[in-house]
């Protein structure tokens, strides 16, 4: 299935010395990616898909919480 492929293979994808436009990217596509994932898991309810939308929901919130930065005192 392509769209597993994809999405593994963003999941090891390494984030360091990204560019901020560059994290922006990567958040869209892995929403894009959830999204596409989560339709299909409605049809099969495969739990290795979930597995991995899993994984990039995480991978998603790391990429989001150092876009915002550290709060201001």
């Amino acid at each position: 299935m392509e769209l597993m492929k994809r999405a593994l293979e963003f999941e090891s994808r390494k984030m360091i010395n990204m560019s901020t436009s560059d994290r922006v990217a990567s958040s869209r596509e892995a929403k894009e990616l959830i999204l596409a994932l989560n339709e299909v898991y409605k049809e099969t309810k495969d739990p290795e898909i979930m597995d991995v939308m899993k994984l990039l929901t995480a991978k998603k919130q790391k990429i989001e919480k150092r876009l915002k930065g550290l709060p201001s005192v």
